[in-house]
């Protein structure tokens, strides 16, 4: 995900929370559905920042283990 984007996320969470409230939801509500949400959004954040590292990282350990002192020629 790029850094440009980042800003774009918070004005729409800031607009959704703004109009949520406008429209008579409680603040506790809205605590509770952020507290709720911040699990499964940091897990897919962490394992989508995990995917792009892991193929390289995988492919290099493969490589390792296939010439790593087995005894054959």
């Amino acid at each position: 995900m790029k850094q440009n984007q980042w800003g774009l996320y918070a004005i729409a969470v800031a607009i959704a929370v703004v109009g949520a409230l406008a429209l008579g939801v409680p603040v506790g509500t809205l605590a509770i559905l952020g507290v709720a949400l911040a699990c499964p959004l940091m897990m897919f954040f962490m394992m989508r920042g995990m995917h792009g590292q892991g193929g390289h990282d995988e492919k290099s350990h493969r490589h390792d283990d296939d010439h790593s002192g087995s005894g054959r020629v």
